[in-house]
Parts: structure tokens; sequence; C-alpha cells
């Protein structure tokens, strides 16, 4: 009987979970439209996606505590100071509540692109972030084209061929 009541509330707490999340939640999908969203910057500047349009960007949700974001964002930093005078732009969306850690974090990690804080999670609900890190790219016309969930080394080679790709159409 134990097994069979673990089971049980696995299954209703699996329910409630997405009993809470609305029906239009969907993970992003590469073709649809990126939900627009304005964040706070740790230069304490509101930086706002939609201002970007024209561009190719990369939304990567991270936190302090997350180590392949730690072991990614040297990588990231890399693809950002290579490609961002043809047009990227990178955006380090870090999910803490404490803005202070991502700060320390970004510069012990000498990081150079934008950290935006969210704080209140409203960005990482607008693309269903379920997994740390979290990759998305965007094309020049606002549609999201790649989406990586989570991180392994190597993973810097295929969103180089995929930022090169998008910054070429």
């Amino acid at each position: 009987m134990p097994k069979t009541s673990s089971i049980l509330k696995r299954t209703l707490f699996a329910a409630l979970l997405s009993a809470s999340v609305p029906a239009q939640a969907a993970d992003p999908l590469p073709g649809q439209m990126a939900p627009a969203f304005t964040l706070k910057s740790l230069n304490d500047r509101n930086l706002s996606l939609h201002e970007h349009r024209g561009q190719v960007v990369m939304l990567n949700f991270w936190a302090t505590w997350c180590g392949p974001c730690r072991q990614e964002m040297p990588a990231l930093n890399a693809l950002y100071e290579k490609y961002r005078d043809a047009g990227f732009v990178l955006f380090g969306i870090n999910v803490d509540a404490d803005p202070d850690n991502a700060a320390r974090m970004a510069s012990r990690l000498k990081v150079t692109y934008p950290v935006l804080i969210d704080r209140d999670k409203k960005a990482s609900m607008l693309y269903q972030v379920k997994a740390m890190p979290m990759t998305i790219i965007i094309d020049r016309d606002g549609k999201i084209r790649h989406v990586q969930k989570g991180y392994h080394a190597g993973y810097e080679d295929k969103y180089r061929e995929q930022v090169r790709g998008l910054l070429t159409e």
C-alpha cells in the first residue's frame, strides 16, 4: 500500500501543477512570435525585447544555483563578443530572488552581455521556463527559431551555427 500511496500522491501533484498552468501556456515553439517583455538590467536600465527587432536575439534564462548555467556563461560571452557587432544581442535573464547574487556571479565570470533581472518570473512564465538554463534564439523578425533546455559542453558550437545562420538571412 505505501508504494501505491506514493504513486497516487505524485499523480495528484502532477495534475495540480498542470491545472495551475493556463491552457495557452505551451512551450515556446520555433515559428511562434517571441512574447514581449521589459526587464531591468543589472545597471538599472529597463531593456525591452521589442527594441531589438531587426537583430538576432538570444535569451538565456539562468540562476546562480545552476551549475550548468555557470559552465555555459563564458562560452555565451565569447559568442556575444564575436557577433555583437554583426547584429547579435544576448540577454542573460536571471531568475534569482536576489539580484546581488546575479551581479556577483556575472562579475566573477566576466560577463559582458546584458544581465536582466526576472525576480517576479514574468518573463520566465511567458517563455514557460521549466529547466535551467533555457536558451531561446529569436530571428530578426521576432520569431522564435531555436529552443534549448539545459546545457552540455558543446552546445555552444550549435548556438554559433544557429546564430551565424540567422545573421546571414
